[in-house]
């Protein structure tokens, strides 16, 4: 037989055979989970109960998946099982009440999850406890060891017990709980006689069980009563010796016996005791004496009264209001309530400081001072029926107050502004509380203040307005009605204060004055006050912009602003602003600079004005000097009289209308016109004047030749004008003319052809008269406007 392939190619083989079918992978879809509880949902205690979770699916291939199921109950995970069935079971043998529930089933498949709807499971009924006793005989109040237990139950149980009697009534004797289905614990029975105990149990939402099986048990009486004898009395006197028996009678010698007073104890002894004691004053009350067995008391109550033959010594002191450098007197007494039984001879006092003994006696007498202060205490020894005892008083606190000590001044924070409110202190360093505080001032000004914490001073609130005020303060410090205030002065106010004192109202002046200030010169601004503490802050505004011009600080009541080069530009309106570590401001009054001319320039203007003035004098002087020469020139001139009557010569209008709007020099013409109506002419013939006539000659330029007439000669010619006159000062008549005049014109018109005074060209009427040309003076009388 031929040996076949090795094992290793087959496997080869298989594998890539297998290969395709193993990257094919099945699809499942859980199309339903459901719940089934068996028999039912609801059953009876003990009832066998079956869960049942049974899953259906949908798939692609034959091959069965793997089913994970997970019962749940009220929400929680209980129980996993994983199967190639669809169908999983959980068994509850049997049920109980603890089982009770919502249950549910969860299936998984391929990483597909799926759950069933929950269920309520009920199981009613609980299974009945069982009672165990370790005894059933017992003591009052002996302890006996009960068990409960109910095994069948699951869970943490709750556990009752209970006594019932003959009478048919119940008492709960003690409730613990368990986290199992037993509780052992112990019990505690008081009542005498015999009972029946049961016991029941609860299970949470569920309820409470029936009763368990009863157990009797009977409790029998412990006869441990004890006796309580009180010797001599129970009212007897202090110092009286008392003696207290306690005992329990009966067989039983394991009894202990206490004597008891206010919860403390006297004594303790088995079975019966007794204790002597001397009664004192605090003795009264009520004594308790106890037996004890085991967990059994029993007790029994007497009442002792103490009666006292002398009262509680008291220590007293005087005076009341004690002072250091007093009389210290400390005095110790007592009542006597029984004379009978004790005499005041026989009575012995103590007096002690911090329990040390100062004197022997009932007075005790010393200098009141810092180290008699303490705590004082007197004892008062008596002796009654051969016996003696001790009182003691109260303690005493005997502390000398302090005088005041001599006060002291200070403001808060060390600096006052005058003028400002501040606050006043005023504090002794030594003195017992309380210290009354009186702050004297100025102007009758008085107020107290009452200090009573320690380290405390008294505050004032105040102000002055000069620094001499302060020397009418005044700080008086009292707490002793028999001894005279100290006090303090406002001098220590002046050593230790630093006082400010605001500045006054500033005043702005200038150097030179305003009314002086001149340009191109240095002009300066002082701004002083008459008070202020230094430094003072000089600020300089103008009081058109209101912006600061200049600051200074100063340690003098003065300070200066230039202002160099003064010139119309800073004319205006100024003033200071004043402060110093008062901070109140001061303002001063405006003060206006106008800046006026420089000297030089006056000068300067004077001379050219007093230049003017020569030269107008000049100018007078030469025009007067030219019209004599023009004068005299004249007369050397002769020109012929045109005859008894002068012919009127008359100007044209065309020249009327030049002469008009030209002087005569202008013109180059020289013309005397008069025009004298009959009325003129008889006002000038009242002119008492008698001259020779004489004639007056003027030199005149000729005007231009208007330039639409025929050429004329250029040039200046001379014209004469006479004037003939009277030698009474009368115009002689000419064809019913008053005055003769007589003009020679050189006019710039050709002559004309004929002979005679006629002008046909040209007629002149002349009017006016050149007063600046011709003086009047000559001729002996003033000549008006129309001459």
């Amino acid at each position: 037989m031929e040996p076949g392939p090795p094992n290793w190619l087959l496997f080869f083989i298989g594998s890539l055979h297998l290969w395709p079918c193993a990257r094919v992978q099945s699809s499942y879809t859980i199309d339903s989970v459901g719940l089934t509880i068996l028999p039912s949902s609801t059953v009876e205690s003990g009832t066998n109960v079956t869960l049942q979770c049974e899953a259906s699916i949908s798939r692609d291939t034959a091959s069965e998946p793997t089913y994970h199921f997970h019962f749940t109950k009220d929400g929680a995970v209980f129980n996993y099982t994983h199967s190639w069935e669809d169908t999983a079971r959980y068994e509850l043998f049997p049920a109980r009440a603890a089982d009770s529930g919502s249950y549910g089933c969860q299936v998984t498949i391929n990483y597909k999850r799926k759950s069933s709807l929950e269920k309520t499971f009920t199981v009613v009924g609980l299974q009945q406890p069982e009672l165990w006793l370790n005894k059933t005989k017992i003591f009052e109040s002996e302890e006996v060891v009960a068990r409960c237990s109910a095994p069948s139950e699951k869970g943490s149980l709750f556990f009752y017990f209970h006594q019932r009697f003959r009478s048919g009534d119940t008492q709960e004797v003690k409730r613990s709980t368990s986290s199992g289905n037993s509780l052992e614990t112990s019990l505690t029975l008081r009542h005498i006689g015999d009972s029946l105990l049961y016991c029941e149990y609860d299970v949470p939402l569920v309820g409470r069980s029936n009763r368990s099986n009863e157990v009797q048990v009977i409790v029998q009486g412990m006869f441990i009563s004890p006796i309580m004898n009180i010797l001599p009395s129970t009212e007897v006197y202090e110092g009286d010796v008392v003696e207290v028996v306690c005992k329990v009678v009966g067989t039983h010698t394991d009894v202990d016996v206490f004597l008891i007073k206010d919860r403390k104890i006297l004594k303790r002894k088995p079975v019966s005791l007794s204790h002597r004691l001397r009664a004192q004053e605090g003795d009264s009350g009520e004594l308790v004496c106890k037996a004890e067995w085991r967990a059994l008391q029993k007790e029994t109550y007497q009442k002792i009264t103490v009666k006292e033959l002398i009262s509680k010594p008291q220590l007293s002191v005087e005076p009341g209001d004690l002072y250091e450098g007093d009389v210290l007197t400390l005095t110790c007494s007592v009542l006597v309530y029984v004379p009978g039984r004790i005499q005041n001879n026989t009575l012995k006092y103590s007096i002690y400081k911090d329990h040390t003994e100062v004197t022997r006696g009932d007075v005790y007498s010393t200098t009141a001072q810092e180290s008699k202060n303490g705590n004082y205490t007197c004892k008062v020894q008596a002796s009654s029926s051969g016996s003696s005892f001790v009182k003691e008083s109260k303690i005493l606190i005997v502390s000398a107050k302090v005088p005041v000590s001599e006060p002291s001044m200070s403001v808060v924070g060390g600096t006052l502004v005058l003028g400002k409110p501040f606050q006043l202190l005023c504090q002794s360093e030594r003195g017992s509380l309380p210290i009354t505080y009186t702050l004297h001032a100025s102007k009758g000004f008085r107020e107290s203040k009452v200090v009573g914490n320690p380290g405390e001073p008294a505050i004032f609130n105040t102000s002055v307005a000069k620094i001499s005020e302060l020397n009418n303060f005044l700080c008086h410090a009292k707490n002793h009605q028999k001894l005279p205030p100290e006090f303090a002065t406002g001098q220590q106010l002046l050593a230790s204060t630093t006082i400010i004192e605001p500045v006054s109202k500033p005043v702005l002046t200038s150097t030179p004055s305003v009314e002086d200030i001149t340009e191109r010169h240095d002009v300066t601004l002082f701004c002083s006050v008459l008070r202020g503490s230094p430094p003072v802050t000089f600020t300089w505004y103008s009081s058109e912009t209101g912006v600061e011009i200049f600051s200074q600080k100063s340690h003098k009541l003065r300070g200066s602003y230039v202002i160099n080069d003064v010139g119309t530009q800073h004319n205006g309106g100024y003033y200071c602003v004043c402060t110093n570590p008062a901070n109140d401001t001061r303002r001063s009054d405006i003060i206006t600079i106008a800046v006026k001319m420089a000297g030089w320039k006056k000068a300067l203007i004077a001379i050219v004005c007093l230049l003017l003035l020569v030269a107008l004098i000049l100018v007078i002087a030469f025009k007067r000097h030219l019209i004599g020469f023009k004068r005299k020139r004249t007369a050397e001139l002769s020109v012929k009289s045109a005859g008894t009557k002068i012919e009127r010569l008359s100007l044209t209008q065309s020249e009327v209308t030049n002469m008009a709007n030209a002087t005569p020099s202008m013109m180059g013409k020289s013309v005397w016109s008069e025009h004298v109506s009959g009325s003129e002419s008889e006002n000038e013939n009242n002119v008492a004047a008698v001259k020779t006539p004489e004639l007056e000659y003027a030199e005149v330029q000729t005007k231009q030749v208007d330039p639409s007439r025929p050429p004329v000669k250029k040039g200046t010619d001379t014209t004469y004008s006479e004037v003939r006159h009277s030698r009474q000062g009368v115009p002689e008549p000419a064809d019913s003319q008053t005055s003769v005049e007589y003009a020679e014109l050189n006019h710039d018109a050709e002559p004309p052809s004929g002979g005679g005074g006629n002008h046909d060209d040209h007629t002149v009427q002349e009017a006016h008269q050149e007063e600046g040309c011709v003086d009047n003076s000559a001729t002996g009388h003033d000549v008006g406007p129309g001459e």
